[in-house]
C-alpha cells in the first residue's frame, strides 16, 4: 500500500480544520428559503437552506434554538449566522447555526402553496360537503404511489395485518419530480376504470421540494373528480399538502391511511361474537317463549277435552261416593249409639232388673192393679207380692201412726 495514503477519519478531520480555521467560514451569515425542517425531540433543529442553485444543511442546537423568536416554516426566506464545519459521521458539512432571522418574505414555493390552496378553496373543492364516508368493508383498495416506495410496503403490512380480506390494486407512479404530477393524474384515472372501493394515494417524508407533486392544481383536481372516496397519506405528521384538503379524509403517514381505510378483522371477529352470543341469547328467548306458549295451549285445550270432563266427572262421583259411605258410616254409628242407649235404658227400665236391686212389685189380688200409694189399698184387702225370685199372698191392716195411715202386711 501507498505509504501517503490517508485514514477517512484523518482526511475528514483535516477537512474540518481547514474550514473552522477559515475566519469568513467560522463567522458567515448566509441567505436562503428554509426546507426540509425537523424539530427532534431533543430540542435540536435540522433543516436545510437553499437557492434556486444549491441547498447548505443546518443544525441549530437546543441551547441556540430557544433563544430564537422567529417560527420555523418551510419555504420561509431566512437569514441564517453560524460557522461551517464537517459532520464525520456523514462526511458532510454543514452551518451550525446560532442566529436565525428572516430576510424579509416567504419562499417562492410556500407562496405558490398558498396560492394554489386559496383558488381551490374559493372553488369549494375543501368544503365538508363534499366529503364522502369510507366504506365499511371494502373489497378492493386502490393504491396511487411508487412500487419501490416505503410507503407502498407500509401500505401492505397493514392491511395484511388489520384485513387481510381486502385485495390492493395499485396504480404505479413517480411521486417526486417535475414528471411526477401527470404520471399520479394518469394513475388515478386508471383506478377509475376498476372495481376498487375506496383510493388513496400516499408517499413518505421529505422536504417541501419531495412532496411538491403533491401540491400541484392538476392532482388536486382528480382526486376531487374520483368517483370513490379518497385517503391521502403523504409525508409525515406535520406536513401538509393540498391534496390532504381535496381528498376525503387525510392521514398523517402511509400506514395510518391503510388503518382508517379499513376495519380491524380482530375488532370484526369480536363483534361476530358478541353478535352470536345475541343471537343464541334471543334463540333462546323465542323458543322458552315458544315452549312456554305451548304448554298454555295445551293446558287450555286439557280444559276444553271431553276426555277432561269425563276425568272430572269420575272424581266428582268418587268423592260423592267417599262422602257418601262416610255419612252413611257416621249414621249407623250414631244409629248404633241410640239404640245401645234405648237398650240401656229398656233394660234399666225392666222390672226383672229392678226386683233383682232389691225392690218389690205390689198389686191388690182383686184385679191384679199396682199399688204405687197407700192409699190405693184398703183394711183387709189382700196383695199379690212380687219379689226376684217369687210372689206371696199378704193381707193389709190398716194402723195410724202420727197422724198418718200405715198400713201393715199380715
Amino acid at each position: 500500500m501507498d505509504s501517503t495514503a490517508y485514514s477517512i477519519t484523518g482526511v475528514t478531520a483535516y477537512i474540518r480544520n481547514l474550514l473552522e480555521s477559515d475566519d469568513l467560514l467560522a463567522d458567515v451569515w448566509v441567505t436562503g428559503e428554509v426546507s426540509n425542517y425537523r424539530p427532534a425531540a431533543s430540542g435540536h433543529w435540522y433543516f436545510t437552506v437553499k437557492d434556486d442553485n444549491a441547498q447548505l444543511k443546518c443544525v441549530m442546537f437546543r441551547s441556540a434554538a430557544v433563544r430564537q423568536s422567529i417560527e420555523m416554516r418551510e419555504g420561509d426566506a431566512v437569514n441564517v449566522h453560524g460557522r461551517i464545519s464537517v459532520y464525520d459521521a456523514r462526511g458532510e458539512y454543514q452551518l451550525y447555526a446560532d442566529m436565525i432571522q428572516p430576510a424579509g418574505g416567504v419562499g417562492s414555493l410556500y407562496e405558490q402553496f398558498e396560492r394554489i390552496k386559496a383558488k381551490l378553496l374559493a372553488e369549494g373543492l375543501f368544503d365538508e360537503a363534499r366529503k364522502r364516508p369510507l366504506p365499511a368493508f371494502p373489497r378492493k383498495i386502490g393504491v396511487v404511489t411508487s412500487p419501490d416506495a416505503a410507503a407502498f410496503q407500509d401500505v401492505q403490512n397493514v392491511l395484511r395485518r388489520r384485513y387481510p380480506l381486502a385485495e390492493v390494486v395499485l396504480s404505479p407512479t413517480l411521486v417526486q419530480g417535475v414528471e411526477a404530477p401527470p404520471m399520479i393524474v394518469r394513475a388515478i384515472e386508471r383506478l377509475q376504470q376498476t372495481d376498487i372501493d375506496v383510493l388513496l394515494i400516499c408517499r413518505g417524508g421529505g422536504s417541501i421540494e419531495d412532496l411538491w407533486a403533491f401540491n400541484d392544481e392538476r392532482v388536486a383536481r382528480a382526486l376531487a373528480d374520483s368517483r370513490v372516496p379518497t385517503v391521502s397519506g403523504v409525508g409525515h405528521e406535520t406536513d401538509f399538502t393540498i391534496v390532504d384538503f381535496v381528498t376525503d379524509r387525510r392521514a398523517p403517514t402511509p400506514s395510518a391511511a391503510a388503518e382508517i381505510s379499513t376495519p380491524n378483522v380482530a375488532d370484526l371477529y369480536y363483534d361476530l361474537m358478541q353478535t352470536d352470543l345475541l343471537l343464541a341469547r334471543l334463540l333462546q328467548d323465542r323458543i322458552a317463549l315458544a315452549r312456554q306458549t305451548l304448554i298454555t295451549q295445551e293446558r287450555r285445550l286439557e280444559m276444553a277435552s271431553p276426555q277432561r270432563s269425563v276425568r272430572m266427572a269420575r272424581q266428582q262421583l268418587d268423592d260423592l261416593y267417599e262422602r257418601l259411605h262416610s255419612a252413611q258410616g257416621r249414621y249407623f254409628s250414631r244409629l248404633q249409639e241410640r239404640l245401645q242407649a234405648r237398650q240401656q235404658a229398656l233394660q234399666a227400665a225392666n222390672p226383672d232388673a229392678i226386683l233383682a236391686r232389691g225392690y218389690a212389685i205390689v198389686t191388690r189380688s182383686e184385679d191384679g192393679a199396682r199399688i204405687r200409694s197407700i192409699k190405693d189399698a184398703s183394711q183387709g184387702s189382700g196383695v199379690m207380692i212380687r219379689l226376684k225370685d217369687g210372689t206371696l199372698a199378704a193381707r193389709i191392716e190398716d194402723e195410724e201412726t202420727h197422724g198418718q195411715y200405715k198400713r201393715t202386711l199380715l
